[in-house]
């Protein structure tokens, strides 16, 4: 792995990861405000519009990277969310939040690109690594966004959306001088001449079993983890009283043991145990931790109950996630590692708006209160379970699905070898 592009890959999703994690404790704080005093059902499908963007543009994003080059497409991506970042740090009204998150969800979809950077970048025996320094990334972005994104609340809730903005055009500044291409003219000469028949063979490598079930397992982790991600403000808010900066800084926690499990372990754990292994692992801890954390309140277990149920559902999707980016890259060839993972991106965008409908949809069940702040506030004992818990049931789909995978593969191959689990 060329480890000085390795490098500006990483900064590149690192400062986009940033700008997305500072989004997540602070936008329900945001919209549910004194200017737009929006619903959560309201603030959920705002989530939805940004992830059925991603599912739209996601694999068109991952195609003209194959035609064009990533460079060019990662650049202009970039610049695009910083766009979407000015328009909700200078949104007056409901539609200017849609607007603002619809323009990011458009031009955010560009992980699939910097993935099949990494793919171009490094041999298959390092596939698993690479993608774990991409997964990394996305840890220490929940690190710092989350945690950035609550302390410049307090100089404005409208503060954060405008540094994430300023991050992107930083990024964008970086890729521009900074990050080579990988495809030479003459591969995306190839690419664009062959793109029926890529299109063609991606079918046929769609309809393999082991693409498929990687889909529909990864489908399941994006799903469970967007429920808990649009939830989770709403649950530290009913039932810990936090703000914005408390719930940040959870965030932040959980990004920490995925920088640690993605950054530095997962490369070893995959050539120990096999990526299959390291998937059902990661279902049963993630199921766990979203069955139990809901129980947690401040007489209930605390503030160390709570960080040690965020501590397992963080480790639980870091083994999966970066697994799982693995085993798909692996099923792609060359030429098609942009489409495949444009694929799986779509995968996860349109589990990101699955999940926060499934938020709306089971957080209406509660009855309206009126908060301290005087504001109305959603959330109750009822569907506090049932949300958590349908993550949970989610989860259990996809261990039981990855553990009847790992048997198939293991019996056609004849033995439980490190080789054969992948």
């Amino acid at each position: 792995m060329d480890r000085s592009r390795a490098i500006v890959i990483f900064t590149t999703v690192f400062i986009d990861l940033v700008g997305f994690g500072i989004v997540i404790p602070v936008l329900p704080f945001y919209a549910q405000g004194t200017t737009f005093n929006a619903s959560p059902r309201t603030i959920g499908i705002i989530f939805t519009s940004y992830s059925v963007m991603q599912l739209i543009f996601s694999p068109i994003l991952g195609r003209l990277s194959d035609k064009h080059g990533r460079r060019p497409v990662l650049f202009l991506s970039i610049i695009g969310t910083g766009i979407g970042f000015l328009i909700l740090g200078f949104a007056d009204s409901i539609w200017m939040l849609f607007a603002g998150r619809i323009l990011d969800g458009i031009t955010g979809g560009n992980i699939s690109t910097a993935q099949a950077y990494i793919a171009d970048i490094t041999t298959t025996e390092n596939r698993a690594k690479g993608m774990g320094l991409i997964g990394a990334a996305f840890g220490l972005g929940f690190v710092f966004g989350p945690a950035i994104g609550g302390i410049l609340s307090r100089w404005g809730i409208h503060v954060p959306f405008l540094f994430a903005a300023g991050l992107c055009f930083a990024n964008s500044t970086l890729l521009y001088f900074r990050l080579p291409e990988t495809l030479t003219p003459e591969q995306r000469k190839k690419n664009r001449v062959g793109g029926e028949r890529r299109s063609k063979q991606l079918m046929r490598s769609l309809k393999q079993p082991r693409l498929t079930f990687i889909l529909i397992i990864y489908f399941l982790f994006i799903v469970a983890f967007s429920i808990m991600t649009a939830t989770f403000a709403f649950y530290t808010m009913f039932r810990f009283g936090y703000d914005a900066q408390q719930t940040g800084y959870l965030f932040a926690y959980v990004g920490l043991i995925a920088v640690i499990i993605q950054g530095g372990l997962i490369g070893r754990l995959v050539k120990r145990f096999g990526e299959l292994r390291l998937v059902i692992f990661g279902a049963l801890c993630f199921a766990i931790s979203l069955f139990a954390v809901p129980l947690v309140g401040p007489a209930a277990g605390g503030l160390g109950a709570l960080l040690l149920g965020g501590g397992v559902f963080s480790m639980g999707n870091s083994l999966a996630t970066p697994a799982l980016n693995s085993l798909a890259s692996k099923s792609a060839s060359a030429d098609q590692q942009g489409i495949v993972l444009g694929v799986m991106q779509s995968v996860a965008s349109l589990a990101r708006a699955v999940g926060p409908l499934l938020q709306t949809i089971l957080i209406g069940t509660a009855v309206a209160h009126m908060g301290a702040d005087g504001l109305p506030h959603y959330m109750s004992d009822r569907s506090l379970l049932l949300t958590f818990w349908t993550g949970a049931g989610f989860m259990l789909m996809a261990f039981f699905i990855a553990f009847f995978f790992l048997r198939v593969r293991l019996r056609l191959s004849g033995g439980p070898t490190s080789q054969t689990a992948q």
